[in-house]
């Protein structure tokens, strides 16, 4: 069995693939919980329990994302997250030439691909902003759900600080101003996707978008995509485990 683990900074996603890349099992789980439940404490080396996740020494196991470097797992490999990012996508939609864009829990980051190489990669991992973390923070400031809050994107309001953190003190500040809920929430999903469109729009020419990550479910962020690009939006079918697979199917150099 070939397996992909993406061990993220919200979430480990893991990916169970047979001999020929196609997805039989998944898992998914929230990171803290995943590294309580799975730990195999020795020193001070977390080791992951492979007996656990119902894995043995004979799987192929790759591993990929945030905390890669610091979880052992005996005899695996580690390959970058956006090469896996980049297989996964492939794998998925069969393309060769495309724009991924992840929007991950911490970080962002958006890979240009063409003829299956990549070819310009950016990254944001220096802190939360235009990330599930800050739309999760902003929710619970709104007191309404994801979900609920991807459902809006008209009417958006001008937010200027996308911090996971202090963007808080502004969506506060628009409540005051009797600013309807409405439109910040509206706001909120359109400032993490001008974030990150000011850097599509140098890396796309024809080719599609990619859209992948757990933000890649926010409904209102997909309307934006396909508003202001005028290429073709892609979400695989299985957009949250994306790098997961792409690390499963990852043959070597």
């Amino acid at each position: 069995m070939k397996v992909g683990i993406d061990l993220g900074s919200r979430s480990v996603k893991v990916a169970y693939l047979d001999d020929v890349g196609e997805l039989k099992d998944s898992r998914i789980f929230d990171s803290i919980s995943f590294y309580n439940s799975f730990r195999k404490q020795l020193s001070s080396t977390f080791v992951l329990d492979l007996e656990k996740l119902g894995l043995t020494s004979d799987d192929k196991i790759t591993a990929t994302g945030y905390g890669k470097h610091g979880v052992h797992i005996e005899g695996i490999r580690t390959i970058s997250e956006q090469k896996a990012h980049a297989i996964g996508a492939m794998h998925q939609t069969g393309l060769s030439d495309f724009i991924l864009l992840d929007i991950g829990g911490q970080d962002t980051k958006i890979v240009k691909v063409a003829n299956k190489k990549i070819v310009d990669v950016f990254m944001n991992d220096k802190c939360g902003a235009s990330s599930g973390r800050y739309l999760e923070n902003m929710a619970g400031v709104l007191n309404i759900s994801l979900d609920d809050l991807s459902s809006y994107y008209s009417n958006p309001q001008q937010l200027s600080n996308t911090c996971a953190v202090f963007g808080e003190s502004e969506v506060l500040s628009k409540i005051f101003e009797g600013v309807p809920n409405s439109s910040i929430a509206a706001g909120v999903n359109y400032s993490v996707f001008e974030r990150v469109s000011s850097v599509l729009s140098t890396m796309v020419e024809s080719e599609p978008i990619v859209f992948v990550g757990g933000v890649s479910k926010n409904k209102a962020i997909l309307e934006f995509l396909k508003k202001e690009n005028s290429v073709e939006i892609i979400i695989p079918k299985y957009n949250q485990l994306n790098g997961a697979i792409g690390a499963g199917c990852f043959i070597g150099d």
